[in-house]
């Protein structure tokens, strides 16, 4: 397993040497750079090409022995997999310590291609080297500025960290953060994971400050004992949401292909997952929106949730996924229905959800909302409807009457009313400590609508459905509870 220090390269290097270089835009040697600019990158940065032109405005050197010695501990290869070997012995002599390598024709290219890889690890360990790839896209480190990517795009700062051995989910993952404002602390492409894995990731993870989560993507492992005993290690104190490709036999096949994995035992895995506390997401957006949930609301202490609506239909269907879950909709106790009475007109739901029935005022759901979160029987809420008032001052801003007949008044008072209402879903989940979950397919629909605008700006996430909210909150409670039990 690689050491602290040689993971400190990777993610945190006081310099970073782009090897092979390119001036062709469409070149990895190219993108790499181009992203590593782009970023804001805070350590030094260096580039190799055998002509030593320019690119990007940095002066590239022929070889790698050309850069000052420790100035660099990082190496982003973009040259020939034939190339390799020499290129990180050249490295190690300048004290690099870290080599992320895109080359591909490694082990996912046959026997040959196997016995190159092999002989590349023992070479890296040999050299006291951290090898990340081959076959990878990047690596990304936002406390630093690191994005040596060959693909977009650079996430927002955030605590989730992730790893996987599909490059493109990485990009998946961190395409979902730049939609949803959930950002990430570290991510890396495991490419065929010849010397470091996956877990040895997750592992590091769970010892970084910096991160609050970790998320997969897998494939197939060598050794699934290993994997789910290593990262119960992990699971003892911070989440890992895995997803895993492979559960069929078509998908087993494309896993062998693609990365050159051997799937294992798909029921024996998901078992396993459940005994070691890791949560095993379906999809990959299942899993974004349990690591973003995980990385922005407190845990909650128990299973029991009411829902808030501002409308009666959405309230039932939550109820309906709500029952498909570990979770309880709870019966409202008598002390707060008489409470909510004092707030809502007699029509209310009188129910759980609670279904405001159209008596909102100005203070109306934030007053609602501090009253159920309070109350000892609660353990969560899924607040529905934000973002309907902005919907309407949309419609009425864009309207061929605005800003006549009093429309632009009432279309600021809506907008600030929608912004009062998701500011106030996070105040008091922090206050009490439980988790508020906002729901509205305004959140992708119209993302710049003042209610899941102001869910992004507050840290959260804002759910594009309920049946979304339900299930992130759902693997939220399962974790707690294995924490609990374990701690028990």
């Amino acid at each position: 397993m690689p050491t602290l220090d040689q993971f400190r390269a990777l993610f945190e290097p006081r310099g970073v040497v782009v090897a092979g270089a390119s001036t062709h835009p469409g070149k990895f040697g190219f993108v790499s750079l181009h992203n590593l600019l782009s970023a804001g990158y805070q350590g030094k940065v260096f580039a190799t090409n055998l002509a030593g032109e320019e690119v990007l405005g940095i002066q590239t050197v022929p070889s790698v022995l050309d850069i000052p010695e420790g100035e660099a501990d990082l190496v982003f290869v973009c040259t020939p997999s034939a190339a390799n070997p020499q290129l990180l012995r050249d490295c190690a002599s300048r004290g690099i310590t870290a080599a992320f390598i895109t080359s591909a024709g490694y082990g996912e290219a046959g026997d040959e291609g196997r016995a190159a890889e092999e002989e590349l690890v023992a070479l890296a360990e040999e050299l006291g080297m951290l090898i990340a790839g081959p076959n990878g896209q990047g690596v990304v480190s936002t406390p630093v500025g690191l994005c040596a990517q060959i693909v977009a795009p650079n996430p927002p700062a955030g605590r989730i960290g992730v790893a996987s051995q599909s490059g493109n989910f990485v990009s998946s993952f961190m395409n979902f953060g730049v939609a949803s404002g959930i950002g990430f602390s570290r991510g890396i492409s495991a490419g065929n994971a010849a010397m470091t894995t996956v877990a040895d990731y997750l592992e590091y993870y769970g010892q970084d400050p910096a991160t609050a989560v970790g998320l997969a993507y897998v494939e197939g492992l060598t050794d699934g004992r290993g994997f789910l005993e290593r990262l119960r290690g992990v699971t003892a104190h911070k989440p890992v949401v895995v997803v895993k490709g492979g559960a069929t036999s078509g998908g087993q096949r494309a896993a062998a292909s693609h990365t050159g994995s051997l799937a294992t035992d798909d029921r024996v895995f998901d078992g396993a997952c459940r005994q070691a506390g890791i949560t095993r997401a379906k999809t990959i957006d299942e899993a974004f929106d349990a690591a973003a949930s995980f990385a922005t609301q407190p845990l909650p202490r128990g299973n029991r949730v009411v829902v808030l609506t501002t409308a009666g239909g959405w309230g039932v269907v939550t109820a309906d996924a709500i029952a498909q879950t570990s979770l309880e909709l709870i019966t409202l106790p008598e002390d707060l229905l008489a409470q909510i009475d004092t707030k809502l007109p007699p029509r209310w739901s009188r129910n759980n959800p609670v279904d405001l029935a159209g008596g909102e005022t100005r203070d109306t759901i934030p007053e609602v909302m501090a009253m159920v979160a309070e109350h000892p029987d609660v353990d969560a809420i899924i607040y529905l409807g934000l973002g309907i008032q902005s919907n309407q001052a949309k419609l009425m801003r864009t309207g061929s009457f605005y800003p006549d007949h009093g429309l632009e008044r009432i279309v600021d008072y809506h907008e600030r009313q929608d912004a009062r209402f998701a500011q106030a879903a996070a105040e008091i989940s922090e206050r009490t400590g439980k988790p508020i979950l906002t729901a509205t397919e305004l959140a992708v629909a119209d993302p710049e609508n003042a209610g899941p605008a102001t869910v992004r700006a507050t840290g959260r996430m804002c759910y594009p459905t309920s049946h979304r909210a339900v299930t992130a909150l759902d693997h939220m409670w399962r974790y707690a509870r294995f924490r609990s039990r374990r701690a028990g």
